[in-house]
């Protein structure tokens, strides 16, 4: 998650934060071929899938934990946190969607917020601001859509524990898409200020 700390950020590239996103990075198409092999005739690979996920979820928590402990928030980490976290949730959407898991209305959802954000970001870099950073909604639809992904995912199958996947992961997803749009109206509302400023500025 993107670290928000008021600390002096640094240049360095080679930092342990750093690794584990771009890990986390790497982990993302190994994580998209594992959930699609099925539908190309190779074995279902859910498990190993799954494994991905939570390694994700785990590094996702401990470069942010490492950076303000070490003094180690930098620029380039800024950027890696939360384009991995965008990647992941994207490709989850893709291969949950073809697997016809997650409804196509869902998927069209997210995606639309994602399409505002880069609209925003757009407005923003045109006046010369940078993106704008990850607020506590934003980090709890996040939070909510890592763990309703892979709960979908084990919901794939038969008996009780598909069946108690379903439950929650669904519970999980539905508070998920509706922080990430909540947070998502904050930004617009946002950029709407500051382009305002702007404008009476001049």
């Amino acid at each position: 998650m993107e670290v928000q700390e008021t600390r002096v950020q640094t240049d360095r590239v080679l930092t342990i934060p750093n690794i584990l996103s771009m890990a986390r990075l790497v982990g993302v198409p190994v994580f998209l071929w594992l959930i699609l092999w099925p539908e190309f005739g190779g074995p279902k690979s859910d498990g190993w899938a799954l494994l991905v996920l939570m390694l994700s979820g785990i590094s996702d928590y401990l470069d942010g934990k490492l950076a303000r402990r070490w003094n180690q928030i930098s620029r380039l980490g800024r950027f890696l946190d939360p384009a991995a976290d965008r990647l992941y949730i994207l490709s989850t959407l893709v291969g949950l969607t073809w697997r016809e898991i997650l409804p196509i209305w869902l998927t069209a959802a997210l995606l639309a917020r994602e399409l505002v954000l880069l609209v925003m970001v757009g407005i923003l870099r045109r006046h010369g601001y940078p993106p704008p950073q990850v607020n506590f909604l934003g980090k709890a639809a996040t939070f909510n859509l890592m763990y309703a992904f892979p709960l979908l995912l084990l919901s794939d199958g038969s008996g009780w524990l598909s069946s108690l996947a379903a439950i929650f992961g669904w519970a999980f997803a539905g508070w998920g898409t509706t922080l990430y749009w909540w947070a998502g109206v904050l930004y617009v509302v946002q950029v709407r200020r500051l382009v305002r400023v702007d404008a009476m500025a001049d």
